[in-house]
């Protein structure tokens, strides 16, 4: 159930009309009063025998009656008005049943306590199924004004109270940091348009690209205008920029003036001074462009996210969770038109887990960004179905730790994000690695070589080797390892070292999470005969790194898991 505060001015009398009117798209059916302020209060929708509009002027004339009794002395803000949705997958409710949920909001808002005979008048007004609308006024019967504290809080509060005593529903708890939802009327325009999202939701997500895709601040507003949004700077008296809004080509409103939305009215992490935050955290400052495979940089740094969720300060973990969002962000335009869907919905789900009250340390999550960059800045590299599909694969797990990590700080609403964003990337990851595997397996070599491989995975992985061989990808895996020892690589000590990078206790595919490591380490240069024999000396002696999460992986049983396929 959401309930949604919006404070105005002046007469109830134009709300009141709009609320027994027919709607701005005929939406509204048998507008009628469900409870009031004193259960008797005229009702426009049952007076049969008395034009709706006189019966409207005289309800908004008995709401209005305290206001005006204070004169000049009336404050400018006068109107109290709270939608009040259910979920579409709700039961339909009675009346009566609104009614008692009306009383309990305004309650709880301190409009109308309980029992309080002297509070502010006001009325619920049920136009549809699914909601009702409460409008009052903020001044009480015996003049003094409405004491609400923090309403909006005690409003949603009262709401999962509700949620729970009708069998509603449940939505997670917030902190105050989510994006603002899209008005019904801007759900009604984007109908009227034809548009599959709100003019609101599409510019947030071509600007958090561009914050994404961007390096400087000019090169920022360069890339908004790149995707068509026309941009509006706020300079002050210096000429230095303060801020900006941004608005859609074509889209006006009644006054034939843009609709503009300033970046922080879009998300409190899109306002100019957090964009250049986040721009100046990811400068160079001595940590040059990644020179190497771009793919393989960006999947080092993301298969590094768990380990500083897990052992990192909390500034760097949202910093990371920060950075992986902006990843998806740019993979959504990048990826192929085979996942582009599943990765787009993953992106646009993990949007709301990029953000809490902990504040972001974007410097530590440098290399992953601008790893992504040189991938978006070189369409020539975003033709690389592997990269793609390692790239996914260790996103898999980031995104399913960030869940966990949302979870043990009971962010409920980014705990939710991630969850979703899961589902959406397995599928993407699933159908990105099948080509790639397949392609690797059809060059696995003759069963001598395959004997081999799995003779050293017995010496140095036997708590894991029957699951490898088991698996699919192991043919690719195979073929992995011959071609890296085709350009030099001494394979046993390729496979110490991938095994040593990361436990293979939460991957679902042991094999796929090998491959993709053998693959990145194969690319590298290969070192002279004296180095290798150094080199595995050295991993020998070296335990895989284990995480600090349970062993049943980096979520409980009843949530879906992150496992490589």
């Amino acid at each position: 159930m959401i309930p949604k505060i919006i404070l105005g001015k002046g007469s109830s009398r134009r709300l009141i009309a709009y609320l027994f009117g027919k709607g701005t798209a005929n939406e509204h059916v048998d507008p009628h009063l469900v409870a009031s302020w004193n259960d008797f209060a005229p009702d426009p929708g049952r007076s049969p025998h008395r034009g709706r509009k006189e019966v409207e002027d005289q309800l908004a004339a008995q709401l209005d009656q305290p206001v005006a009794m204070l004169g000049s002395r009336a404050p400018k803000t006068t109107i109290w008005h709270c939608p009040v949705r259910a979920a579409p997958e709700d039961p339909i409710l009675t009346d009566a049943q609104w009614a008692q949920i009306a009383r309990r909001i305004v309650a709880a808002a301190g409009i109308a306590p309980d029992g309080d005979v002297e509070a502010c008048r006001w009325v619920a007004v049920r136009h549809a199924d699914d909601h009702i609308h409460i409008a009052g006024t903020l001044v009480r019967q015996d003049g003094r004004r409405a004491r609400r504290d923090h309403d909006i809080r005690a409003v949603q509060r009262e709401a999962r109270r509700i949620e729970v005593d009708y069998g509603l529903r449940r939505l997670k708890a917030g902190d105050g940091t989510a994006a603002k939802r899209p008005t019904s009327k801007e759900h009604f325009k984007a109908a009227r348009l034809g548009q599959d999202a709100t003019s609101r939701e599409i510019l947030r997500t071509r600007v958090r690209r561009a914050v994404a895709a961007a390096s400087t601040e000019t090169e920022f507003f360069a890339l908004l205008e790149a995707q068509g949004v026309t941009v509006r700077p706020k300079t002050g008296p210096s000429g230095d920029a303060l801020g900006y809004s941004v608005a859609l080509p074509g889209e006006t409103n009644k006054h034939g003036e843009p609709v503009w939305f300033s970046g922080s009215t879009l998300s409190g992490d899109l306002s100019l001074p957090k964009v250049r935050e986040r721009l100046n955290a990811s400068a160079p400052q001595g940590v040059p462009r990644p020179s190497g495979n771009p793919w393989h940089e960006a999947t080092a740094a993301a298969e590094r996210i768990p380990d500083h969720l897990t052992r990192g300060s909390e500034q760097v973990a949202q910093g990371q969770l920060a950075a992986l969002g902006g990843a998806l962000d740019l993979l959504s335009v990048t990826a192929p038109d085979t996942i582009q869907a599943d990765v787009k919905r993953a992106s646009a789900a993990f949007e709301r887990a990029t953000r809490s009250r902990i504040a972001a340390d974007h410097a530590s999550a440098r290399v992953l960004r601008r790893s992504i960059q040189a991938i978006w800045n070189d369409p020539a590299r975003r033709a690389d179905d592997t990269g793609l599909a390692m790239l996914l694969d260790a996103m898999l797990i980031a995104v399913a730790y960030g869940m966990h990590w949302h979870r043990t700080r009971r962010h409920a609403q980014q705990e939710a994000a991630a969850q979703q964003a899961l589902l959406h990337l397995q599928a993407a990851a699933a159908e990105a690695a099948g080509p790639a595997l397949d392609s690797l397996a059809h060059r696995s070599p003759a069963p001598q070589h395959q004997q081999r491989y799995a003779h050293h995975l017995r010496q140095a992985a036997p708590e894991h080797v029957e699951r490898i061989l088991a698996d699919p990808a192991w043919a690719a895996l195979t073929a992995a390892l011959v071609e890296a020892e085709a350009k030099g690589h001494n394979p046993r000590t390729l496979l110490d070292r991938a095994l040593g990078q990361r436990s293979l206790d939460d991957a679902r595919s042991p094999a796929r999470a090998l491959t993709w490591r053998i693959k990145r380490l194969g690319d590298h240069h290969a070192p002279s005969p004296r180095a290798q024999a150094a080199l595995a000396r050295s991993t020998a002696r070296r335990p895989a790194p284990k995480d600090d999460t349970p062993r049943t992986g980096p979520t409980p049983p009843t949530a879906p898991t992150a496992r490589r396929r």
